[in-house]
């Protein structure tokens, strides 16, 4: 299971990956970095150009929706002709190259359509949201944004592995779940002064945070224990997903693995910092790898 490639997906070109990528020659580049593995030298060869293909599909519709200087309403007019696209399964001259190679992954493994509208649903919510400088308003909306633009990925690669039962999705849910909401809160520092506002007004009300507070990226009291609380639910989705390791087998497992460990180890960095990721982000290095893959062959 690959990071998800959600709206917020950390693929800021300042974190190396895990691995370097490796494809068939008939896969589409990857041609970001991602904090987490994406059909690296660990994914099973076989699934290197079905998954290659479906980040193709995402990235390009984060792009879409995040990249560039387009108006909101050209981000979510391209959106909803990328949906049609992929709906009518005879997609438009623009995006052939992503299309061309996910129609027969779709095809020869019967993925569901479903799931990949979950995703483009979201990243036009992003959109949304954003040019409303809206946040959410309880923690079940963001769970719910969540499910969408993370949680369809890794059912999908599942789906590719051929496990299907009814814990190892829900494990999964958890797992991508828990590494969108550790990216948000690894990027707070960036997203705030964009206009992104991912700590819900439920979680802020909890813990006396004010808005205007966060706003201005000052580290009070009552916002140092809202991020802190923050990070230690997003620890707990991610062990309670955690097991579904043992449940992936070979290559496709260490490479879930990773992924786990990777998101544990932001969390670390992030509650080191007791509330200061406001202000700065915490990366995964070079040097982290040692422990990461130590803490991967324990799991």
């Amino acid at each position: 299971m690959s990071k998800p490639p959600a709206t917020r997906s950390p693929t800021q070109p300042d974190t190396q990956p895990l691995g370097q990528p490796e494809f068939q020659q008939d896969a589409p580049p990857v041609t970001h970095y991602e904090n987490f593995p994406v059909a690296s030298l660990l994914c099973p060869p076989a699934l290197r150009a079905p998954i290659a293909a479906l980040y193709h599909f995402a990235r390009t519709a984060d792009d879409l929706a995040d990249e560039g200087d387009a108006s909101p309403e050209q981000r979510l007019a391209d959106l909803a002709a990328y949906a049609h696209d992929l709906q009518s399964g005879v997609p438009s001259a623009r995006w052939e190259a992503v299309f061309a190679p996910l129609r027969g992954v779709i095809k020869t493994h019967a993925l569901p359509l479903s799931l990949l509208l979950d995703l483009l649903d979201a990243f036009a919510q992003d959109v949304r949201k954003t040019a409303a400088a809206q946040g959410y308003a309880t923690q079940d909306e963001l769970l719910d944004y969540c499910r969408r633009s993370a949680n369809p990925v890794g059912r999908l690669l599942l789906h590719l592995y051929g496990v299907a039962d009814q814990a190892s999705l829900h494990r999964s849910d958890d797992i991508c779940t828990a590494l969108q909401l550790i990216n948000f809160w690894q990027d707070l520092s960036v997203d705030i002064p964009r206009g992104r506002h991912y700590l819900s007004d439920q979680a802020c009300a909890a813990h006396g945070a004010l808005r205007q507070d966060i706003q201005s990226l000052r580290l009070t009291p009552a916002v140092q224990q809202l991020l802190q609380a923050q990070a230690k639910e997003a620890r707990a989705r991610m062990l309670r997903g955690a097991p579904l390791v043992k449940r992936i087998p070979g290559r496709a497992g260490w490479e879930l693995r990773l992924v786990v460990q990777g998101g544990l180890r932001i969390l670390d960095k992030i509650e080191a910092l007791q509330g200061h990721n406001l202000t700065q982000r915490p990366r995964i290095r070079a040097w982290d790898a040692p422990l990461m893959l130590l803490r991967a062959a324990l799991m």
